[in-house]
């Protein structure tokens, strides 16, 4: 069963660049929303230059890969903010707009004559998203921020590494990624609240938040426990054993989440759940060096694929450590819809990291498929269509 998605008739104005901002769109984008992502003329998202790498289209351009990423399902129009046309064709814009998204900087938009009270004033029912670095507020509220720094600000690398002197980013954009999750969030709740109210709402959120925000146990760690978690590497500082583990041709990585699996783990491979230090999951986390030494002195003669094949008989949770390029032929990952192939107006056919929601009927039966996904836009690619729908010439401004 096709449908448009559960946000079919939503209008959303982005007006973000890099990755926070436009990720809160795609995802909007994703669920059915009409995104339409207002750019600079000239240079567009500050993303369209990063890289490498980049790909060749038919029309000569040199296209980021990283612009890819975060701008699937969208129109791409260019408007100059500092002119009078650019202003006015953005006012239409959002006097329409069911959801506006910005991260600028703590002002910029007020500067813009687009603050606040004035899209309140505008458009009642608008819900507006901002996402800044560190919040709007407080003494560092106007702060540019940028993924590496929040994540080391907000504690995230501390956390990350080998050693406590290892000091490592995550391999991915985390807080801009979560500063977009969250942001996506307080929209379906505003445009909930909306329905009751009539009225919409500013949404605020920052990389800052994202990142304590997720903090979880290692956050009560602090607040509660009094302890300040540093990295340990690959294995988890609250539960024994759970990381990765060498074996003889590589390594594996298994989660012994309670003191049942561990029983079950020490029956599979001849050891003793009682032995001195190790019975409780407390006494194997305060006995860690012994734990680990332990459970690569039972892989120590076992190959990585017949390994996992036998801790899956006992039980026991286990994995293997992918690299991209498998994680995308992954038959699982295929199987989820986690890769979607998009017509792209200068690459053809591309292949695309899909949406991570699937829905189906109320009885979970038909999965309800969005018949096709629009391929990131190029650079105004439906200026000229987006004019005309404004100014009633056309009845869906283009959209395909």
């Amino acid at each position: 069963m096709t449908y448009e998605g559960s946000l079919d008739g939503v209008l959303v104005v982005d007006l973000s660049r890099a990755l926070a901002g436009p990720h809160a769109g795609q995802l909007l984008g994703d669920l059915g929303a009409r995104v339409i992502k207002v750019e600079a003329p000239g240079s567009g998202d500050d993303t369209r230059s990063w890289g490498p790498p980049f790909v060749a289209g038919s029309d000569g351009a040199e296209h980021s890969t990283y612009f890819l990423s975060c701008n699937r399902n969208k129109e791409s129009i260019a408007l100059d903010l500092k002119s009078d046309d650019g202003r006015a064709v953005l006012t239409e814009l959002l006097a329409r707009a069911d959801v506006m998204i910005e991260n600028f900087r703590t002002g910029v938009m007020d500067r813009l004559g687009f603050g606040a009270e004035a899209l309140a004033e505008l458009n009642p029912r608008l819900v507006q998203l901002s996402i800044t670095g560190f919040g709007h507020d407080g003494p560092e509220g106007g702060r540019a921020g940028y993924d590496q720094i929040v994540q080391g600000e907000a504690g995230l690398m501390s956390l990350t590494g080998s050693a406590p002197d290892d000091p490592q980013r995550v391999g991915t954009p985390i807080a801009d990624l979560l500063g977009g999750i969250h942001g996506v969030v307080g929209v379906l709740a505003a445009l909930y609240e909306r329905e009751r109210t009539g009225e919409g709402r500013v949404v605020r959120t920052s990389l800052l938040s994202s990142i304590v925000g997720v903090h979880a146990f290692q956050g009560t760690r602090v607040t509660v426990a009094g302890e300040t978690p540093r990295a340990q590497g690959n294995h988890h500082p609250s539960i024994a054993p759970y990381g990765l583990f060498r074996c003889r041709d590589g390594a594996v990585q298994i989660s012994v989440g309670s003191d049942r699996l561990w029983q079950a783990f020490c029956r599979e491979f001849g050891l003793d759940p009682d032995a001195q230090g190790l019975a409780t999951n407390a006494e194997r986390v305060a006995h860690r060096g012994e734990t680990i030494s332990c459970v690569e002195g039972a892989f120590a003669d076992q190959d990585a694929e017949p390994l996992l094949e036998r801790l899956a008989a006992a039980g026991v949770p286990a994995g293997k450590v992918r690299d991209l390029a498998e994680v995308y032929e992954w038959d699982q990952v295929r199987s989820q819809g986690l890769v979607v192939d998009a017509e792209h107006s200068a690459l053809g056919s591309i292949s695309l990291p899909g949406p991570v929601l699937r829905f189906f009927d109320a009885d979970g039966g038909n999965e309800r498929v969005r018949p096709s996904h629009q391929a990131p836009p190029v650079l105004d690619q439906h200026g000229d269509a987006i004019r005309a729908w404004l100014a009633g010439a056309t009845s869906d401004g283009g959209r395909r």
